[in-house]
């Protein structure tokens, strides 16, 4: 899952491997994040009482995406430096490989894309509510749970994405939870639940793939040892929504 170019990288000769050389610019990823956070919503504050007040509701109106970008940026920059100032990578060397790790990441943003593309037209053509009213004679309320637990797993498995499965899942689910007069709160949680044992278990999620880049072994290997302790996990998952579904509907 990952390209020559990376894995036929050598260690540079006469230079000691140096631990601070990934601890820094991860540190400098953690640490920028809640000052994008900040950054980022700001402006969105409009009443506080103080500066920590203005600090802390900024942090919560800021954007996750834009703060994930600046503070990944802000590490490659620092590792750069890093690298250039020890003389382990010339510049346009840094550059090269930078833009190689971004050109194998694209499928996984046009996969989102076309998920959040999916959602936005279930939104449009009123699916949720088809579905749910579709449903309403024959599915009992009791088994909503366990049912929208299972469909957002096979959605998520057969995608690779949670987040997709989200945006895609909680469209029908909602509307289906307040016809059926299900808990809501369940159903969300089921949702949710769903989609991450689904990307978990997928051998085109991109956590999975991103895994076997980032140690370099063979996928197939990686999503096989890893699936028969995620289907028990999703198992007793199923069997404990059905459970729960009975007590509080």
């Amino acid at each position: 899952m990952i390209s020559d170019t990376i894995t036929s990288y050598k260690p540079k000769e006469g230079i000691k491997a140096k631990s601070f050389n990934m601890v820094i610019p991860l540190l400098t990823m953690v640490l920028m994040m809640p000052v994008n956070l900040a950054y980022t919503g700001w402006e969105k504050v409009e009443k506080y009482n103080s500066f920590s007040d203005h600090l802390s509701q900024a942090i919560g109106k800021g954007s996750g995406s834009s703060s994930v970008l600046y503070a990944v940026m802000a590490s490659i920059f620092v590792a750069m430096i890093l690298y250039r100032a020890q003389g382990i990578m010339k510049t346009k060397e840094m550059v090269d490989l930078i833009l190689k790790g971004i050109s194998e990441l694209m499928p996984l943003a046009l996969l989102m894309l076309l998920a959040f593309a999916i959602s936005d037209a279930c939104n449009q053509l009123g699916t949720g509510q088809f579905v749910a009213n579709w449903s309403k004679e024959w599915l009992s309320p009791e088994f909503l749970p366990a049912i929208v637990f299972v469909i957002s797993s096979f959605i998520a498995f057969s995608t690779g994405t949670s987040w997709g499965t989200f945006a895609i899942m909680l469209a029908i689910s909602i509307p289906m939870a307040n016809i059926h007069g299900s808990n809501l709160t369940l159903v969300i949680a089921a949702t949710l639940g769903g989609g991450i044992f689904g990307d978990h278990c997928s051998p085109i999620s991109d956590t999975s793939i991103i895994s076997s880049m980032a140690s370099a072994s063979d996928h197939i290997d990686h999503v096989k040892t890893q699936l028969p302790y995620a289907m028990i996990g999703g198992f007793i998952t199923t069997i404990l929504y059905l459970i729960i579904g009975f007590m509080y509907n």
